[in-house]
């Protein structure tokens, strides 16, 4: 009789003691638009369901950054992780024991968790790693440069075919060589930064350099169209004004994705970039094919009287 008593009673240690079993997570990532990160730590088995007899440890590469005592409702909080907390306390009693941590604090590397709920314990461990993902998706970013250097080429184009066929002073070319070498070394430049990975201060300056100075363009191309048609017709200032709209849209759609991480306005600034292609390319038709009909027939001014 005395060997059944004893049977059940250590069946019933065996039973308190038994280990804590967690939902397992082995890998979190988090990249550089987190402002937080959360490493999960999830016990499936509690018995008490009580904060009072719970204690949890986290650690990270062995060194403990946090705890919290249940029974006397204190906080450990390591100096480098000031931050640190857990998600919930009020489901910790759910099993829920997911630390919460600024990204700037949360060095990547290996953590475990451990809960204690009266005599039964258990632990879990999760691996924090980087993600180096780009600030815009592929597709973005390169529809953006390529949209860039059309509209760089386009206005190239329309400068050589202005040199060559209309007279321009040493000045005038001097500005014009100027304007030409501007872009392009900015062109470059904000595309070299523009396509590194990640969400940083140089990705912004990057696409600040594609958007923000293609306001020289505007300027120019109203220089253009004045050396070749002197008067400008109607036209010209309809072109003008496309360009305008375009540069507007784009330093927008810049303006509202620097400050969002991914950007969800992305397709502003293409949609800026593409009206002032568009622009560039009508007015280079333009200057092509109404340009030797003007230099065919001399404006009414320039007329002289025999």
């Amino acid at each position: 009789m005395w060997q059944l008593a004893a049977w059940v009673l250590l069946s019933a240690v065996g039973v308190g003691s038994a280990q804590l079993m967690f939902n397992v997570t082995d890998v979190v990532q988090k990249t550089n638009c987190n402002k937080t990160v959360i490493l999960p730590c999830h016990v499936i088995n509690l018995n008490e369901n009580n904060p009072d007899v719970m204690f949890v440890t986290w650690k990270r590469q062995g060194k403990t950054i946090f705890s919290f005592d249940g029974g006397r409702k204190e906080f450990f909080r390591d100096s480098t992780v000031p931050s640190a907390n857990l998600v919930s306390l009020v489901d910790l009693p759910k099993g829920i024991a997911s630390l919460r941590l600024n990204s700037e604090e949360a060095d990547v590397g290996n953590y475990s968790c451990e809960v204690t709920e009266s005599n039964r314990e258990g632990e879990t461990r999760v691996e924090l790693r980087n993600y180096s993902g780009s600030w815009f998706l592929l597709v973005e970013r390169a529809i953006i440069i390529v949209l860039l250097f059309v509209i760089v080429a386009l206005c190239l184009a329309q400068l050589i075919l202005v040199a060559l066929k209309y007279e321009i002073g040493p000045e005038k070319r001097m500005g014009v060589i100027v304007a030409a070498v501007f872009s392009i070394v900015v062109a470059v430049v904000g595309t070299v930064l523009f396509v590194q990975d990640g969400y940083t201060a140089q990705n912004q300056t990057g696409l600040g350099l594609i958007v923000v100075p293609a306001v020289i363009f505007v300027p120019l191309q109203y220089f253009m169209f004045g050396i070749v048609f002197g008067s400008l017709p109607q036209a010209t200032f309809a072109l003008i004004g496309l360009q305008i709209l375009g540069y507007v849209i784009a330093v927008v759609g810049f303006a509202l994705c620097v400050s969002a991480c991914p950007p969800i306005h992305g397709s502003v600034v293409i949609a800026g970039l593409a009206i002032l292609a568009i622009a560039n390319l009508l007015s280079l038709g333009y200057v092509f094919i109404m340009g030797p009909r003007m230099k065919d027939h001399p404006r009414p001014g320039n007329c002289r009287v025999m």
